[in-house]
């Protein structure tokens, strides 16, 4: 009993300074931290599941995008092939374009929004740099938000709460938004989109669609075709479907694209919440392994108090 007393007066004050010090500058409890530890596991779960949930859907939207890709393969002799953003110029656009962005209305799936606001900005402020007109259009409540802060003046029209999978009925209404905004006074349309490589990878892509040329020196589109009624009008209506073709297949690949995200970002976010629980374990055990032993000092010094 000797050696524990000896240890009780000597550890004593140096164990009411320390709890005194951690009381002054406000650290966790031993319940708080028990309470984040609880916290985290749920999010953990909740993380994991959305994982789950993503790759389940990863797989109807490869499918999905498997089918829309040699269903937009006759709009490749009317428009340019799509160039990665990375690096890019923009000098091939003409002199006013409507700048359609794809992002999504739900968050939590890494930076495939940030991506394309973030490019989107670029495109316009290099545009505008060479006295060119650049408007836009959003598909996506998350591109709103972040392009509505710094340029709002430039948004025509904006298309939230997609249903989503997406459908050919879905692209042609956004492309009758389009026609609707104005879209033949422009001299092309720009679509800005993910495009899906594989689950671990999606590159931003844009491409430039074009009004059909109706007049050229080898007849422009169609020549040899007889229209029943005017010609014009019938490229209007053309010029519409080439634009519903085309936002089809780029809805397809940005869904598979936010899918792949999303299930990548679930991961890192459950495998963060497992190395946070393991250190909050750790501070929990050293908490409760300071408190009994503040007990066990308290005891032994009541008890020596007795003795003496």
């Amino acid at each position: 009993m000797a050696p524990l007393r000896v240890f009780a007066q000597r550890a004593a004050p140096r164990l009411v300074k320390a709890v005194s010090q951690q009381a002054r500058r406000g650290m966790a409890t031993e319940k708080q931290i028990f309470n984040q530890i609880v916290s985290t596991k749920n999010i953990r779960k909740i993380t994991a599941s959305m994982k789950m949930v993503s790759a389940a859907k990863l797989k109807g939207d490869e499918n999905r995008l498997a089918a829309a890709i040699p269903f937009n393969a006759w709009t490749n002799n009317l428009c340019p092939e799509p160039t990665e953003i990375d690096d890019a110029t923009f000098e091939e656009f003409p002199q006013k374009t409507l700048v359609v962005a794809f992002t999504s209305d739900k968050g939590l799936c890494g930076g495939i929004n940030s991506f394309i606001t973030r490019a989107t900005k670029r495109m316009i402020t290099i545009l505008e740099a060479e006295g060119k007109t650049c408007d836009v259009a959003i598909v996506g409540d998350k591109g709103r938000a972040q392009l509505r802060r710094t340029h709002g003046e430039s948004i025509v029209r904006s298309a939230t709460e997609v249903v989503s999978p997406g459908s050919f009925t879905l692209a042609s209404a956004l492309a009758g938004e389009l026609m609707a905004a104005g879209a033949e006074d422009y001299d092309a349309i720009c679509i800005i989109y993910n495009s899906y490589v594989n689950a671990a990878v999606y590159n931003q892509m844009y491409k430039i669609i074009t009004p059909p040329n109706i007049h050229g020196e080898d007849g422009g589109v169609l020549p040899a075709y007889d229209f029943d009624s005017d010609k014009p009008e019938a490229m209007g209506d053309l010029y519409e479907y080439l634009i519903a073709s085309q936002l089809f297949h780029s809805f397809m690949d940005g869904a598979a694209s936010e899918q792949s995200s999303r299930m990548t970002a679930m991961e890192n976010a459950s495998k963060n919440a497992g190395e946070m629980i393991d250190s909050l374990t750790l501070r929990y055990n050293r908490a409760r392994q300071a408190r009994i032993t503040t007990e066990l000092i308290e005891i032994i010094s009541g008890a020596s108090a007795l003795d003496d």
